[in-house]
C-alpha cells in the first residue's frame, strides 16, 4: 500500500482536460492529506465509478468536512485515520482557443431549384471552456488516465456542424449567399443556440469563427452517404428527368426539337441553378444560353418542316392553341394567353413568365 499524501497535478498539457492521479489503478488516501488544486483546475474525488466531492482552487486538507459523501461511504473507522481507496481527476477549467473544425463532410441545403439540393463546406476555429466540471467527467472522463482534446474532437465537431446545419435548414437560405448570411448571425448573436447543444456536455463556446462557405459537388452515390433517404431520392428522380433533357437537346429530329422545348429547357436552367446560384460559373452559363438558343432553332425548323409551314398555324390559332411562331396579332395575344396558363399551373417562374409578356407584348405593339 502507498499511502499519497500530497495530491497535485501541475504539469497540464495545452489540449489536456483530464488527468488522473494516480495514473495506475486506485491511489490510497487519508484524511489528513493536502490536496492542492492550480489555477483553472477543479478536483473530482472519483469512488467506485461514482464522481463524489469536487474541490476549486487552493490548498485542501482533506476531511470529513470538506469530504463529506466520501466519508459516508468509507464510514468513521479509527477516527477517520484508516487509508481509503479512491481516484482523484483533476479537470482543466482554462480556455482553450484556436481549437480548429471543419465540414467533413459537406452541410446540405434544401432549394427549389434544379437537383433541390446545395452542399456546402467551411472550417474555423472556436474557443472553448468547461464550465461544469463534474458534468464534463461524468460523460468523458472517468475511467481514463487521461482526456484530451483530440479523444472528443470528433463528438463536438458532429454536435457544432449538426447545429449549424439545423440553424441553415430552419432559415430558409436558398443560395450560397444567403447561407453565409446565417453563417455571420452564427458567428455573432446566435452563440446562445450553439451554447444551448454544448451546456450539456459541461462545456461552452465563448468565440466562433467560420471562414464563408462554398460549394463542392460529389456522384449522385456519395450524396447518398450525406443526406436524408428521401432528399437523395428526390435528387435521383431530378437527375433522371435532366439526362432525359439533355439528350433530347442533342436529338436532331422533330421530336427531340419538341422534348428540348419542353423538358430541356426546364432542366437546363434548373441544374445551371443548382449548381450554380450565384453566377460563378460562366462555363455554366455560356451552355445554358447554348442550349436555349438550340431548342429556339430546333422549333423554328420543326414548323418549316410541317406541312404548310407558318400556314399551318392558323388553324391551331383558330382553335384556341398558341403557335410556337406567331405571325399575327391573335397569334401573339393567343400566346401571351398560354404564357398566363403556364404561370398559373407553375410550368413557368415569375421571372421567366415576366420576360416572356414583355418580349412578346413588344412584338405585338409592333404590329398596330
Amino acid at each position: 500500500m502507498r499511502i499519497i499524501d500530497v495530491i497535485d497535478h501541475t504539469n497540464v498539457l495545452d489540449d489536456e482536460l483530464v488527468y488522473r492521479e494516480p495514473q495506475d489503478g486506485s491511489g490510497d488516501f487519508r484524511f489528513g492529506s493536502q490536496l492542492i488544486v492550480g489555477e483553472s483546475q477543479s478536483a473530482v474525488f472519483v469512488r467506485a465509478g461514482q464522481a463524489l466531492d469536487a474541490f476549486g482552487t487552493g490548498r485542501h486538507t482533506l476531511s470529513v468536512a470538506n469530504l463529506p459523501i466520501l466519508a459516508g461511504l468509507i464510514g468513521l473507522a479509527t477516527s477517520g485515520r484508516t487509508p481509503f481507496t479512491a481516484d482523484v481527476y483533476f479537470v482543466n477549467t482554462k480556455d482553450l482557443p484556436q481549437v480548429g473544425w471543419g465540414t467533413s463532410k459537406p452541410i446540405y441545403l434544401n432549394v427549389s431549384t434544379g437537383l433541390g439540393i446545395l452542399l456546402l463546406r467551411t472550417h474555423g476555429v472556436m474557443e472553448l471552456r468547461i464550465t461544469d466540471p463534474m458534468r464534463f467527467l461524468k460523460q468523458y472522463g472517468i475511467g481514463k488516465p487521461s482526456t484530451r482534446l483530440k479523444d472528443i474532437k470528433e463528438r463536438l465537431q458532429t454536435i457544432l456542424l449538426g447545429e449549424i446545419n439545423r440553424i441553415l435548414l430552419n432559415s430558409g437560405a436558398q443560395t450560397l449567399v444567403d447561407a453565409n448570411r446565417v453563417l455571420e448571425e452564427i458567428e455573432g448573436a446566435a452563440l446562445v443556440t450553439l451554447n444551448e447543444k454544448f451546456e450539456a456536455l459541461g462545456l461552452e463556446i465563448k468565440a466562433f469563427e467560420a471562414n464563408p462557405f462554398d460549394t463542392v459537388t460529389v456522384p449522385i452515390e456519395e450524396l447518398r452517404d450525406i443526406v436524408p433517404l428521401d432528399t437523395w431520392m428526390n435528387v435521383l428522380e431530378r437527375s433522371k428527368r435532366l439526362d432525359i433533357g439533355m439528350a433530347a437537346a442533342q436529338n436532331q429530329g422533330v421530336g427531340g426539337g419538341l422534348a428540348s422545348a419542353g423538358v430541356g429547357l426546364g432542366v437546363g436552367q434548373g441544374l445551371g441553378a443548382a449548381l450554380n446560384p450565384q453566377g460563378q460559373n460562366p462555363e455554366m452559363q455560356a451552355m445554358q444560353q447554348q442550349m436555349m438558343m438550340m431548342q429556339q432553332m430546333m422549333m423554328q425548323q420543326m414548323m418549316q418542316n410541317q406541312p404548310g409551314g407558318a400556314q399551318a398555324a392558323a388553324p391551331a390559332a383558330a382553335s384556341g392553341a398558341a403557335p410556337a411562331n406567331p405571325q399575327t396579332r391573335e397569334e401573339v395575344q393567343a400566346l401571351i394567353d398560354s404564357l398566363d396558363a403556364k404561370l398559373a399551373t407553375g410550368e413557368l417562374s415569375e421571372a421567366t413568365y415576366q420576360r416572356l409578356v414583355a418580349k412578346w407584348e413588344e412584338r405585338l405593339k409592333g404590329m398596330q
